[in-house]
């Protein structure tokens, strides 16, 4: 049988909850919606790391962030860096792949491969090599059509602010993006199969989707940000004025504008994508390729007081996760509700591929499951994050979909969610009596991820606070990088 080609479509910082498919009857996903209705969509997935290093490191090697070694993108945490001994894209390469990563890849040193042939990079404004010009600002510079710059609308790449796009629609990153893999596909090597990562810079903020899409979310009623009961800790006027504030709370007219810019964002990537869908079906690429959808974290939008990522709630930690296997490969289920992450996007293609998994990948395959077996590959999922905007949200959480226990350690502090009754987790029921055997329950979970670590973040029975104490560390990310970079 011929190989299939692959082709992953990845955005960056999408919740799971903006798209039709998954119950959202205000956002205008048409395309996506198409292609979940041609495969599968993995109801609870999630992220093992909420922010965009550490997620897409799992995404790349397969592995969870404790074996990457970067468990989050604060204080101890190096950039991703290279030296992985397998990467999805390395092995697909070795078995006759022709690779090519197009869009935001966030690796250090910017242009590393990481196992692809070749990348064409949009890397919004980071600048980490010296001299590095990221291949989407050259086209910019080179087909603007006035003087203005392309951060010219003047939103911070991490602000909770929005407005339309300044530039003309033609010249913004999203469309770039799809520009250049309709190119790659044009010039592949077609006596191979491809696999093409195809990973768009938004929704992340800046919230600049161009103006027909600004404009017709401002004049829809969005769903306003879910605020539990408990968090009244996050609501503080201090912080909340900061152009790129963590948490606080905004006005209405802020909230819903940041709203209508991220919708908005998501309903051009999905125009684009419609580009790339039309583009395939006329070659005739449709039929004989895996297509994966997937976000590396999503984004709390005024969920809680918090804006961003790198949390444990669902508007942060949870994703969307489409796959769509051809015919070849047999008929897959509508919906798959059993936990998955995003570690599991590696063994998956893998193993649809007809590749071995490599050894050092502690994902999933959920080929399984997709095909309707009922075994489940994973109980829970665990996901981590280390201390970035503030000690106090350093994280670490449990899942299943149905409850979701969290521990801060720099607060020294517990919660616990019933998802099935409260899946806007607005009730924290840690102190509750009824809900004293699931805490116990929970809390040994994460105990037992935690305890082969031997760092004392547990003594085998209870977690340790961990106020005051240096930050955690991955010993595999020493071993990997060795002295090529720093912390």
């Amino acid at each position: 049988m011929k190989q299939p080609n692959i082709l992953l479509l990845m955005t960056d910082q999408q919740r799971w909850d903006t798209l039709g498919c998954y119950g959202n009857s205000v956002i205008e996903t048409a395309n996506l919606d198409w292609l979940a209705s041609e495969g599968t969509v993995i109801t609870h997935a999630y992220t093992p790391s909420p922010s965009c290093i550490p997620a897409r490191a799992s995404l790349l090697t397969g592995m969870d962030p404790w074996h990457t070694g970067i468990l989050g993108m604060g204080s101890g945490q190096g950039p991703m860096g290279t030296g992985f001994r397998h990467t999805l894209p390395g092995e697909l390469a070795k078995a006759g792949y022709h690779t090519q990563g197009i869009g935001k890849m966030h690796f250090f040193p910017q242009r590393s491969l990481n196992g692809f042939h070749h990348t064409l990079l949009d890397e919004s404004g980071r600048t980490e090599d010296p001299g590095f010009l990221s291949d989407y600002r050259a086209w910019f510079e080179r087909n603007k059509t006035g003087d203005y710059g392309f951060t010219d609308h003047g939103i911070g790449w991490n602000s909770w602010m929005a407005r339309p796009y300044h530039a003309p629609e033609f010249l913004h990153p999203t469309n770039w993006t799809v520009n250049e893999s309709i190119a790659f596909l044009k010039r592949r090597d077609p006596s191979k199969p491809f696999f093409l990562k195809t990973s768009f810079a938004r929704p992340h903020s800046p919230y600049d989707a161009p103006s027909f899409y600004f404009d017709l979310y401002r004049g829809k009623t969005l769903p306003a940000p879910d605020v539990g009961d408990w968090a009244g800790i996050h609501d503080r006027a201090e912080e909340a004025f900061k152009p790129d504030a963590w948490r606080g709370v905004r006005s209405k007219e802020e909230i819903m504008r940041a709203r209508a810019g991220y919708y908005g964002s998501i309903h051009h990537i999905d125009h684009q994508i419609g580009r790339l869908f039309q583009f395939m079906i006329q070659e005739g690429l449709m039929e004989n390729t895996i297509i994966v959808f997937v976000s590396d974290h999503g984004d709390m939008l005024g969920d809680h007081n918090l804006w961003r990522k790198t949390y444990a709630y669902e508007g942060s930690a949870r994703i969307p996760f489409i796959v769509r296997l051809p015919r070849s490969l047999g008929r897959t289920v509508k919906r798959m509700d059993g936990p998955a992450a995003i570690q599991d996007v590696m063994p998956t293609l893998l193993e649809a591929a007809g590749i071995p998994v490599p050894e050092t990948v502690n994902g999933f395959s959920l080929l399984p499951a997709l095909r309707g077996d009922s075994i489940s590959l994973r109980k829970y999922v665990h996901g981590e994050h280390s201390a970035c905007y503030a000690e106090e949200q350093e994280m670490q959480y449990v899942t299943d979909g149905k409850m979701k226990f969290i521990w801060l350690p720099r607060l020294g502090t517990e919660q616990l969610f019933d998802l099935t009754e409260d899946p806007k987790e607005c009730r924290d029921v840690a102190g509750s009596e009824a809900y004293a055997q699931e805490l116990k329950h929970w809390r040994n979970r994460l105990i037992a991820e935690l305890e082969p670590r031997g760092l004392g973040l547990t003594d085998g029975v209870r977690l340790v606070s961990q106020v005051g104490k240096p930050p955690i560390i991955s010993p595999h990310y020493a071993s990997r990088v060795g002295n090529k970079i720093g912390y």
